[in-house]
This record gives C-alpha cells, sequence and structure tokens, in this order.
C-alpha cells in the first residue's frame, strides 16, 4: 500500500510541474511589462477614389434593391477601393502607398458613408506599416475628421485622428481626390 501512495504523490508531483511549466511559458510575474515611449506622427497625402472609367480603383459591390433616385451611392451601396496615396493631389505625384478598404453609404438623408480603411505605406520610413480608420465620414463636408483606431509595423497600437479636406470632387461620375492630415501616436 505504501508504494501505491508514493506512486500517487509521484503522479501528483508530475502533473503539478507540468501544469506550471505550461502556464509559465506565456505569463510570468518574474519579468515586469515595460512600455515603450509614445511617439507623435504626422502624415500628409492625398487620396485618389475613382469610380469612373475603364480602371477604377473603387468599384460598388453591392446596391439595395430600392428606388432611390438619382444618386451615385444611394442608402446601403457598399463599395471596395484599392486607391493610391500620393504626395501631391496630381495622380502622376509620387505614390507613397495606398488604401484599401470599404465604405457603405449609410445615411437616408444626407450623404453619409461609415468607412474602413487601411493606408498601407510603401516606401520611405513606414514602408510596410500601415494605419487603420474606422469611422463615420460626413462627406457633404468639405473638411471633416475620422478616427484612427489601430495600426502595424511601426504604427502598432495606433490611434488619433486624420482631418479631411475635399481637393475635388466630380458630381456626375464620384471620381474625388482627398486630402489628408493625419496625427498618429504609437509606440
Amino acid at each position: 500500500m505504501e508504494g501505491m501512495q508514493v506512486l500517487g504523490l509521484a503522479l501528483a508531483l508530475i502533473l503539478f510541474m507540468i501544469t506550471t511549466h505550461a502556464h509559465g511559458q506565456y505569463y510570468s510575474q518574474s519579468v515586469p511589462y515595460e512600455s515603450l515611449p509614445e511617439r507623435t506622427t504626422n502624415l500628409h497625402f492625398f487620396f485618389h477614389d475613382t469610380l469612373s472609367g475603364k480602371n477604377p480603383s473603387a468599384v460598388l459591390v453591392a446596391r439595395p434593391n430600392i428606388t432611390t433616385g438619382q444618386s451615385l451611392a444611394p442608402f446601403g451601396s457598399i463599395f471596395v477601393f484599392h486607391d493610391p496615396l500620393t504626395v501631391g493631389p496630381e495622380l502622376t505625384s509620387e505614390v507613397i502607398g495606398n488604401a484599401q478598404g470599404l465604405y457603405v453609404s449609410s445615411s437616408q438623408d444626407i450623404p453619409s458613408l461609415v468607412a474602413y480603411f487601411d493606408f498601407g505605406f510603401t516606401t520611405g520610413e513606414f514602408n510596410g506599416s500601415s494605419i487603420s480608420v474606422f469611422s463615420r465620414n460626413p462627406i457633404i463636408n468639405t473638411e471633416r475628421e475620422l478616427a484612427v483606431v489601430g495600426g502595424r509595423g511601426k504604427f502598432r497600437l495606433a490611434r488619433g485622428f486624420a482631418q479631411l479636406k475635399t481637393y475635388f470632387i466630380n458630381a456626375t461620375n464620384g471620381d474625388a481626390i482627398v486630402e489628408y492630415n493625419v496625427t498618429v501616436i504609437h509606440y
């Protein structure tokens, strides 16, 4: 009987050691968390959203099954896009990245979108990094503000805001150029 008790205690000790070791692999009270210093980065670029032509950068993927007049984006419409980001307002200026995402026409009375954008940078100091924007975009206003809710790469744990100003809009086909001034707080 004494051998069985020793075996039971040995098994209990082994299970305790395995459990303790497994928990210690992902969590430790002996290594304190040290936060990195926060940095603030200001970005300036132009967003080119092209709905027209043979090679649009934004396309309508869903439209409501209702009659809503002549609006380019009636309530409930969903667009996806892959738009260039440039240094200047001309499409021929230096491309610094691209914006990918979607926007939904979300207002029944005034033109407004709910937008999810991922701004990926492809050159310079922030090459390979991106910021994420998820916010209401009241496109009828020439100037507006969107929330920066995240990022990756050098913009890990980003937060902040983007101030937008419509530089150009074609009311007939929906093509637009929007100036972005973005303040990003990140680690």
